[in-house]
């Protein structure tokens, strides 16, 4: 292990040029004093290292010198498709994505190193979305590499429909991280009794691809048999096709609603994206007192229960009645319950 860190401490430095022991201790998770030991180490291994002094001071190499160690393994190789990415990368089990971007920032010459240090410096991705915890999800790493080796897994699943719980043959196609959420595309292995998932799945045939939630993977055994892909098969296009489904499935019914000038801003801060764009491409123009009338898609009229109330005294339901109906009682109970006691 310390021999690795030693490289890379060497590479941090022929990468970016200047660190400090306080950036190095950082970035190699470790002490400020185990990296003067490191350099230290260098030094007396012949590597030209030096300190600067002062406040813009830091470790570096002297000028001309580069290490030759820059060759890729193949797995740093596969994982550089995920440098940005280096968590998602880490629970997919691939955690040489540092010691990848290193080598590769090592071997570039010096004027297109400024320019992708400086890219990385100015775009960071982060892919979880905001107010959520992140999926507990143990049994990622075996997935993926079941979807790397091509071998059929058995997983026993739990989903919303009864019966919860369901024991699956599939043959795993690819994983899609989605605002932090990992899903799974797979095919049903053909000694697999045909059925029909309809708790976040896709699929028109019995052995279609179709999508499960990873979370939602109970256990799993890798099973020693391999399959043959789908000729032709594309993850981003089965995944476009399936959330534009998705999204259109959700979506089955209709509200009208008047809004408030501050209560049409609001949807686009509080309501989903779907319903939130089709308020302000459906709104029409404000009457007398600023109010605009607009059709909104709602999954359910409990959902959109929910959701409307949201946008507080800023949103008149004028249709569904039954939904209208469900915010008035909410609304009454609320007033009933907030009125000052009168004793």
């Amino acid at each position: 292990m310390r021999a690795s860190r030693l490289l890379s401490l060497l590479l941090l430095l022929q990468a970016r040029e200047r660190m400090t022991a306080r950036e190095l201790a950082a970035e190699l998770e470790v002490s400020v004093r185990t990296v003067y030991r490191d350099v230290e180490s260098l030094s007396a291994a012949g590597v030209p290292v030096y300190a600067d002094r002062g406040p813009d001071g830091g470790y570096r190499l002297l000028n001309g010198y580069r290490t030759r160690l820059t060759g890729l393994t193949a797995t740093e190789a596969e994982s550089l498709t995920l440098s940005g990415l280096p968590g998602p990368a880490s629970q997919l089990g691939l955690g040489d994505v540092l010691a990848a971007e290193l080598k590769l920032m090592a071997a570039l010459p010096p004027d297109l190193r400024t320019r992708a240090t400086r890219i990385r410096e100015r775009f960071h991705l982060d892919a979880p979305g905001w107010f959520r915890a992140p999926d507990d999800v143990p049994h990622l790493h075996a997935i993926a590499d079941a979807v790397w080796n091509q071998r059929r897994i058995e997983v026993l699943y739990r989903r919303w429909r009864r019966p919860q719980q369901v024991t699956r043959r599939l043959e795993p196609l690819g994983v899609v991280l989605k605002a932090g959420t990992w899903y799974l595309i797979a095919r049903p292995a053909p000694d697999d009794p045909p059925h029909t998932d309809t708790d976040e799945t896709s699929g028109d045939t019995a052995h279609e691809p179709r999508t499960y939630r990873i979370s939602r993977v109970l256990t799993l055994r890798t099973l020693p048999d391999h399959f043959d892909r789908p000729h032709g098969f594309d993850l981003a296009a089965f995944w476009a096709a399936y959330a534009e489904r998705f999204e259109a499935d959700a979506y089955r019914e209709h509200a009208t609603v008047k809004l408030s000038p501050d209560g049409l801003t609001r949807t686009q801060i509080l309501l989903p994206p779907t319903m939130a764009r089709a308020a302000l491409d459906t709104a029409t123009p404000p009457g007398p007192d600023g109010w605009v009338h607009a059709t909104l898609p709602i999954e359910s009229v409990r959902h959109a229960h929910v959701e409307f109330l949201k946008l507080g005294a800023d949103v008149e339901v004028i249709a569904p009645p039954h939904l209208r109906a469900m915010i008035a009682d909410t609304a009454r109970t609320l007033a009933a319950r907030y009125t000052p006691d009168q004793t």
